[in-house]
């Protein structure tokens, strides 16, 4: 295993923020983006300037980074899940699926990723256990998170870190969607749920 240094990101950080969320993803940042990307701005522009906020719950703010020698590995990006009274329905039909997929009263872990040179080295394991600490620190007994179900690699590391299926929706295909058909599913554990083994993602 390579130990890396977890640290909080900095603002400086969000474009970096913004490439690792385009692996994650799986396309679904990259969806978002075009939609609210500037005139003559790029899609990794739009990301970068969503994440440069403050006070917002897709902020640098809510990310740590794995710092191998000052060289950014890969990221975990997270925020408390709290039901809101005052939402309207998701109108757009390619986000209407993931919109249903909350697990209120949990830390959502809306993205984690590492730079592909960086992976097999128990890193993500890492980032994943920082998940953990800043769930107990903000009293949230569990982590939640959405993955595509056609990602078998990733939903075999999920199940492995001890998370469970609650629920599940058909996506909506577009083109900027790396899967065409199959289910988003919403995974959760318990902060304290012992993994029935580590991967070394």
């Amino acid at each position: 295993m390579t130990e890396a240094k977890i640290r909080p990101a900095r603002r400086e950080d969000s474009r970096t923020i913004a490439e690792l969320f385009l692996i994650s993803s799986d396309g679904l940042a990259a969806y978002i983006w075009s939609k609210v990307a500037e005139p003559g701005e790029t899609t990794l522009d739009a990301g970068a300037r969503r994440y440069a906020r403050d006070g917002v719950a897709f902020s640098y703010q809510n990310c740590v980074l794995a710092d191998l020698d000052g060289t950014v590995a890969g990221m975990a990006h997270s925020f408390p899940m709290d039901a809101d009274p005052a939402a309207q329905a998701e109108a757009d039909p390619v986000l209407r699926p993931y919109a249903e997929l909350e697990d209120c009263g949990s830390l959502y872990l809306s993205g984690i990723a590492l730079f592909p040179e960086h992976r097999g080295r128990g890193i993500g394991t890492q980032l994943m256990t920082a998940v953990d600490d800043r769930a107990r620190a903000l009293n949230r007994p569990r982590l939640s998170l959405i993955c595509f179900e056609r990602n078998e690699g990733a939903m075999r590391w999920y199940r492995r870190l001890g998370f469970e299926e609650l629920a599940r929706r058909p996506l909506v295909p577009d083109p900027l969607l790396h899967y065409p058909d199959g289910d988003a599913v919403l995974l959760a554990r318990g902060v304290d749920a012992a993994a029935s083994g580590r991967g070394s993602r």
